[in-house]
């Protein structure tokens, strides 16, 4: 009901049945919904699960975003006309479940429900983002008078998105939101930025078509052993770094890890036991832990003593924050120890929670209890005895509690002392003075042991809560060592090398020798995956012009050095032989194409939209990705928009950009002749005869022809079509056009005859980019200025207008 966007009333019975009077008093207790879910069934542990809350104004747009079941709390404000857009880049990245908005709101479906998109939107009052409530709400919340430290001075608008989210949370949780961690700013600013399109070209969190983790660079790179340690690598993932600084940060601890196998595998090993804290924490602090969470929560912090010692052995930097952030918090774990039993109950109405020793109060009451059961055990062998029954014995349900069963073949043999309680049809049953006293003993204390449980139970839990936020600090570190070493073992297992990270590299370098697909390269094909080298700078290689036949590998090897760039200020460690990475800004991609027919837009449209963004804004710092651009339209269009956006690439603001441009438009790789920057580039093929070998080696140059009909004919086309398809391109080649300019295709082995219009036809579109001189500009050419007069210049330029025009 939740991924189907439902919220969920949730019904209980709030009455003892035993002293209602008719029907027994049933209340809602709690609704779920998509984005306020924090059970361990209804969320996938690998994966955050955020509430959003959006609104748009004149002055800009304004975002919240907050994990109930982590506490993570964060708030955006963006102005400028690209605020959309980057609002849209941090959607992507946190994929919210829910998303909260005005109900007098418009313009937010992109954000919308749809086939390519698990969120649901959820209308509220408008003045409930308001930012004077909101940000009273969050003053209360965190028990100060003032936001500022919080970073959100000048940012009036987003305490009103905050203040919207805290209203729907509270609603579910009432004012049992302690757990929820101090808001913190997005800054946008900060990261390498992958927006929705990149995500979803370069499979970063999942694989096309089907949208299935499997297959994706997360998948690939995930070596995390706790639930908390995903969710983190996640959003190192949508998130990687931009400083070099940092990023080389990262990369000291990850190759201390990578070179102490040992100390890596003892960290490994430790985190394997641990639990969930990050989402145990939150469930206590809102009130719906059970006594397993605090059971895990207690083997947790048994294991941290003996992770912070071998985490102590490492000499990084960021070796030591770890250390710093991982309280062993003694006190805690010794009272849980102390307070629970070693095993138990998943609920607490099975009871047995509290450790015995830990109240006097319960272990009276349990005496009590114990003593009566023993009792009624003792009294069964005693009935026996003294009546002779020998199948006599002792019962209890819920309706008629304890009761004595005699068979009806024994009635004449039941003492005096016996009151018939229940006639069945084979027996009857009976209860004596003796055993009613002992049933009410028995009945009042499992009822005094319940009701203590749960009040010793709800004490236990306050004083986790009153530990909530270092414990939400443990969780951090142990979810970073559990990153960082994953990233080691990954490094370790693949064979991959340590990047070098460029720091103020005007050039603006990415050198990648011996690059490989962090993907494909795993898949079991059967056959090994060729490397390729690549090389892009701000100065003469800025655009790398990339042809080949289809299937060659074009879109693998672009796709390759966006995901090792991506890698790389991860702070992960490359497949590559070596790589030289100076930190991009963004990473735009325009690959494929298919038409939205809900919002209008046609193949073409999408693609022309998607270019569009990346010209308006990318800038010397970022890297593009183009593969096949202005294919919806006719040849000519498709050839001229696509050399247009080329151009501009390499011109003006965006002067620097690096850009690698796959084409089967030939034409384009004469823009090396006439632009500086451009290097042409081709992924090798051999022929046999009719057949391709695909080499996927990469090397300088042009590739001549694109080698689709063969393509065509291993993809299974009728061999019919085929050779006719050889018969028209041979035509084509030999540029046979009608007089409207269109290919005249012909039938069989019909040769090109007289008839048929030349390629500089009158009617005709000539070739934007001909190859060959015409007559006109032979005869240009040959002429002499220098010689010429005034009036045989007049005379020669009649003649060429009588002859030409």
């Amino acid at each position: 009901l939740l991924k189907a966007g439902h919220k969920v009333a949730i019904c209980e019975q709030v009455e003892d049945p035993g002293k209602a009077r008719g029907l027994v008093k049933r209340e809602v207790v709690r609704i779920v919904t998509p984005g306020t879910a924090m059970e361990e069934s209804l969320l996938d542990a690998r994966e955050p699960s955020y509430l959003a809350s959006i609104y748009r104004t004149k002055e800009g747009v304004v975002l919240s975003l907050v994990d109930a079941s982590t506490g993570d709390f964060r708030a955006a404000q963006w102005t400028g006309p690209d605020a959309v857009l980057r609002l849209d880049v941090v959607m992507a990245q946190f994929a919210p479940r829910e998303v909260l908005f005005p109900e007098n709101a418009h313009g937010l479906e992109p954000f919308g429900d749809g086939p390519d998109r698990d969120v649901h939107l959820t209308k509220v009052e408008g003045f409930r983002f308001f930012p004077e409530a909101g940000e009273e709400a969050l003053k209360n919340l965190f028990g100060v008078h003032t936001l500022a430290g919080f970073g959100l001075e000048g940012l009036r608008l987003a305490t009103g998105a905050a203040g919207a989210a805290l209203w729907y949370l509270q609603k579910v949780y009432g004012d049992r939101l302690g757990h929820l961690r101090p808001i913190r700013v997005i800054r946008s600013e900060d990261w390498l930025v992958l927006d929705g399109n990149t995500l979803k070209n370069l499979e970063i969190l999942s694989s096309q078509p089907h949208g299935l983790r499997q297959g994706s660079l997360l998948y690939q790179m995930d070596r995390t052993v706790t639930a908390q340690g995903a969710r983190l690598l996640k959003e190192f993932v949508v998130r990687p770094l931009k400083n070099a600084e940092a990023i080389n940060d990262r990369l000291n601890l990850v190759q201390e890890l990578v070179e102490n196998p040992l100390l890596r595998g003892s960290i490994r090993e430790r985190l394997r036991k641990v639990s969930d804290l990050e989402r145990i924490v939150s469930r206590v602090g809102s009130g719906i832990a059970v006594p397993r969470d605090l059971g895990a929560l207690r083997r947790t912090l048994r294991e941290v003593p003996a992770i912070r010692g071998l985490l102590a052995e490492l000499d990084s930097d960021m070796g030591d924050g770890i250390l710093q952030e991982l309280d062993e918090k003694p006190e805690l774990l010794e009272f849980l120890q102390s307070s629970l039993s070693d095993e138990l109950p998943a609920g607490l109405k099975a009871g047995g929670i509290i450790r015995k020793g830990f109240s006097a109060e319960l272990d009276e009451i349990r005496s009590l209890a114990g003593d009566g059961r023993k009792f009624i055990s003792d009294l069964e062998k005693r009935e026996k005895e003294r009546t002779g029954i020998a199948s006599l014995k002792v019962g209890f349900n819920r309706v008629f509690g304890y009761y004595i069963e005699v068979t009806h073949a024994h009635r004449d043999m039941v003492p005096e002392g016996y009151t018939r309680k229940q006639t069945l049809v084979n027996a009857e049953r009976f209860v004596t003075q003796e055993l009613r006293e002992v049933e009410e003993r028995i009945l009042h204390a499992d009822e005094s042991i319940a009701a203590l449980e749960k009040l010793l139970f709800e004490e236990i839990c306050s004083r986790v809560i009153a530990s909530s936020s270092p414990l939400q600090g443990v969780a951090g570190a142990l979810a970073s060592a559990d990153c960082y070493t994953s990233l080691a073992e990954l490094a370790h297992t693949s064979g991959y090398a340590r990047p070098e990270i460029l720091e103020d590299d005007m050039a603006g370098r990415l050198s990648i020798s011996d690059g490989r697909h962090p993907v494909l390269e795993m898949l079991e094909t059967g056959k090994s995956f060729v490397p390729n080298s690549a090389y892009l700078d701000r100065v003469d290689n800025r655009l790398l012009i990339i042809t080949g036949p289809n299937m060659a590998g074009k879109s693998t090897f672009m796709r390759q050095v966006a995901l090792i760039v991506i890698m790389a200020q991860i702070g992960s460690f490359v497949p590559a032989g070596d790589a030289l990475i100076s930190p991009v800004d963004r990473i735009f991609t325009r690959v494929g194409a298919s038409d939205i027919l809900s919002r209008g837009l046609s193949t073409f449209m999408v693609e022309m939209v998607e270019t569009a963004e990346i010209l308006n804004n990318a800038t010397p710092d970022s890297l593009v990705i183009l593969d096949e651009i202005g294919r919806g339209t006719s040849t000519f269009d498709g050839i001229s928009i696509a050399w247009a956006v080329a151009e501009y690439l390499l011109s003006g603001e965006r002067n620097g950009c690096r850009t690698m441009f796959a084409t089967h438009y030939h034409e384009l790789t004469e823009l090396a002749l006439t632009c500086d920057g451009v290097r042409n580039y081709n992924v090798a093929i051999q022929e046999w005869g009719e057949r391709l070998v695909f080499l996927r080696h990469v090397q300088e140059g042009a590739a001549d022809r694109s080698y689709g009909i063969q393509v065509a004919r291993l993809a299974g086309l009728p061999d019919e079509v085929v050779e006719r398809s050889r018969e028209i391109l041979k035509n084509l080649e030999k540029t046979a056009i009608d007089t409207t300019g269109r290919p005249r295709p012909v039938a069989g082995d019909v040769e090109l005859d007289a008839t048929m219009a030349s390629p500089v036809d009158s009617e005709s579109q000539m070739p934007l980019f001909d190859g060959h001189e015409g007559e006109l500009i032979k005869e240009l050419r040959e002429i002499d200025l220098e010689e010429m007069t005034p009036l045989e210049a007049m005379n020669f330029l009649a003649a060429m207008k009588k002859r030409h025009v």
